[in-house]
């Protein structure tokens, strides 16, 4: 007999190698917006949605599909970036097994840029809804309930059979609405110990505890190593005044002290930020926040405002430090930007966190010096660089492979691994210049020095790095002894003490 239960889950993601859990002490544990969203949304048309969040509570897939049985959801929703690709498969598999009537459904970035592709690979996968799913899952989930058939719902893969084989048919979707405040507020109350459980990547945030929103979907820009196949190129965004609601009840509800903006340019409307800082001081909140934006659409005044109104951090997709690869990727931005805006966030007191890219085609020895000598340059305390990543949907997996999709490496695809290597050069060489540009930068005394005052001023994330070397240490201990740290009792035994609250 069907209920009205939906589980959304986030599969785990193969990112941490077995007997290296500790990593996870300092890395993001923040909970997936889209699932919140559907949760929310599904939850106000009379469905009962639950939330895992398996990544961020170690679990493997024999333990989300113990939990779903559990729970006997008529629904399971699973969302996806391509890296989980596998996981979902194997999840979805367990669940069919020990219940062969509930329906699995697919959503999520890696199904929005290729949801033919993995329905046709993927047999556990009943449905897939691309693009924005909330109203999508809404209208999907009301046809089955009432049994109709879905061929009508928009925004949906299915299958029909053929006379000959079984047949895949997308559905166009919904038009986009530009305001989002139809949206209910995201369901961060159906996260287990919320939001305690859920902290960035350490010296990433100030104070604690913290909590995400996207205030905006979609950018308008065309970065060729971008795959905008969800929110595309429209974007749309939350009212200010709906965006100060959300943080009033964020501090009033769950005492949080710190916003992280998640969308891809939060400063796309130069009206929209200044109205929601004028609501900020206004209001007298005390709240501090971080965003991202693009070098090309920030201003001396604005930045001042923003600074004003709690903003402590934003990130830049400055890439590289040669212009030449800056017009490869169809930036519209150069070094001179790059420059600018970084000194401009300097003077206004915002933190600035420089997020680079290696690897891109045509980088070489030359692009990779002139990279570590612009990051040596300008005043950055904080970077993160990612693995060239020729990501499915994007036009720059186009102009490589000649295909919108091959069949290889879905399980790599996070941004942590060389999947290709630009000509001259191999991944083996990409590998070693990665190394040492985080080291060059991370290693000089002006950057020590700055995260030793940090970690006077915010000793919680002293607290996370310390027992990340702690365990760090164990586990290297007991590898030279021979113990395999892979097994589950070593395991147990290594993360000793992981049950340990983090203060706030």
């Amino acid at each position: 007999m069907s209920n009205k239960k939906i589980l959304l889950i986030t599969p785990p993601y193969e990112r941490i190698a077995p007997g290296y859990e500790f990593v996870k002490q300092i890395t993001n544990s923040s909970p997936s917006l889209g699932l919140l969203h559907l949760a929310a949304e599904v939850r106000q048309h009379g469905f009962e949605p639950s939330i895992i969040e398996s990544d961020i509570f170690s679990m493997t897939v024999d333990d989300v599909v113990r939990q779903a049985v559990e729970l006997n959801p008529s629904y399971i929703g699973i969302t996806m970036f391509t890296v989980g690709v596998w996981t979902a498969a194997q999840i979805a598999r367990g669940i069919k097994a020990a219940l062969p009537d509930t329906t699995i459904l697919v959503g999520g970035p890696h199904i929005s840029s290729m949801a033919l592709e993995t329905m046709e690979r993927f047999s556990e996968f009943d449905l897939a809804v691309v693009g924005e799913g909330e109203e999508i899952l809404v209208l999907l989930l009301e046809a089955l309930e009432a049994g109709n058939d879905v061929s009508g719902v928009p925004g949906i893969v299915y299958r029909e059979r053929g006379e000959i084989q079984l047949v895949l048919k997308q559905n166009p979707g919904l038009p986009v609405k530009k305001n989002l405040d139809y949206l209910p507020m995201p369901a961060w109350d159906l996260l287990p110990d919320f939001p305690a459980a859920y902290t960035p990547a350490v010296y990433d945030f100030p104070r604690q505890p913290v909590a995400s929103i996207a205030a905006s979907r979609g950018c308008p820009f065309h970065c060729k190593f971008c795959d905008t196949s969800t929110f595309g190129a429209s974007v749309r965004a939350y009212s200010p005044e709906r965006l100060v609601g959300m943080i009033e009840h964020l501090q009033s509800t769950y005492g949080i002290r710190h916003i992280m903006f998640v969308d891809d340019l939060f400063v796309a409307s130069r009206q929209r930020v200044t109205r929601l800082c004028e609501l900020i001081l206004e209001k007298k909140i005390e709240i501090s926040w971080s965003c991202a934006s693009r070098v090309d659409v920030v201003k001396p005044d604005l930045l001042k405002l923003m600074k004003r109104a709690g903003c402590w951090e934003m990130s830049f997709g400055l890439e590289t430090g040669s212009d030449e690869l800056l017009k490869r990727m169809d930036k519209s931005a150069s070094l001179a930007n790059s420059v600018r805006a970084l000194n401009w966030a300097h003077d206004a007191g915002i933190r600035s966190k420089g997020l680079f890219m290696l690897g891109y085609p045509g980088e070489n020895e030359e692009t990779i010096a002139a990279t570590r000598k612009f990051i040596r340059s300008v005043p950055l305390t904080i970077m993160n660089m990612t693995k060239f990543t020729p990501y499915p949907g994007s036009p720059i997996y186009r102009d490589i492979y000649g295909t919108n999709i091959r069949d290889d490496h879905w399980e790599k695809m996070n941004g942590m691994n060389f999947l290709w290597a630009p000509e001259g050069m191999s991944i083996d060489e990409l590998n070693t210049n990665y190394r040492k540009l985080l080291t060059s930068f991370y290693s000089s005394p002006r950057i020590a020095w700055y995260y030793t005052r940090f970690s006077l001023r915010y000793p919680a994330h002293l607290r996370r790095l310390l027992k990340f070397l702690w365990q760090m240490l164990l586990a290297r201990g007991r590898s030279l002894l021979g113990v395999d740290t892979t097994k589950p009792q070593a395991r147990a035994s290594m993360l000793a003490g992981n049950d340990i609250k983090e203060p706030g």
